[in-house]
């Protein structure tokens, strides 16, 4: 179970962390911060390179965090926020990824919250660290502070005048 757990944590947590890189930087396929600043435009979003430079370092974060298995419940929610951002952006487009739907930050929240249910598991700096088993709640902490907060973000930075970005555009 422990080395299930370590995989999971290791490919969900770096893929998110990795999908930050491509926000503000040109590593990993990125456009650079101009880039990421762009495409919160095209979906939508004030803010411009604060908008990405925010929602890459919470990306770059909350992945290291959940690949680490530091401080999982923290990483799960901040896991889930920005990702909950994401599915909000998607949902017009339906469920299946390959429309630009929500499915895949679904699927990581998804994974983010069961992180915060289980624990990080043996291989982990929680517990090298020596910090007890999260308490079960934590999990429904994470997945309702995480949503709530993305949510948050959408209503504050979203500008709802904005024409929606087409399916699958740069």
């Amino acid at each position: 179970m422990d080395t299930g757990l370590f995989l999971l944590r290791l490919l969900a947590g770096l893929l998110i962390a990795a999908h930050g890189v491509q926000k503000v930087s040109f590593r990993l396929g990125g456009s650079g911060l101009a880039g990421g600043a762009a495409e919160f435009r095209r979906d939508g979003f004030r803010g411009g390179a604060l908008t990405a430079l925010a929602a890459g370092a919470g990306q770059i974060g909350s992945g290291l965090l959940l690949a680490a298995g530091a401080l999982t419940p923290l990483g799960a929610t901040m896991a889930i926020g920005v990702m909950t951002v994401a599915l909000t952006v998607k949902w017009p487009h339906g469920l299946w990824v390959q429309h630009d739907g929500y499915e895949y930050p679904l699927v990581l929240i998804g994974i983010a919250t069961g992180l915060a249910l289980t624990g990080p598991g043996r291989f982990s700096v929680d517990r090298a660290l020596g910090l007890p088993h999260w308490p079960g709640w934590s999990a429904a902490a994470a997945l309702v502070v995480g949503a709530a907060s993305g949510l948050a973000v959408r209503a504050l930075l979203h500008d709802p005048a904005a024409p929606p970005a087409p399916p699958g555009s740069p």
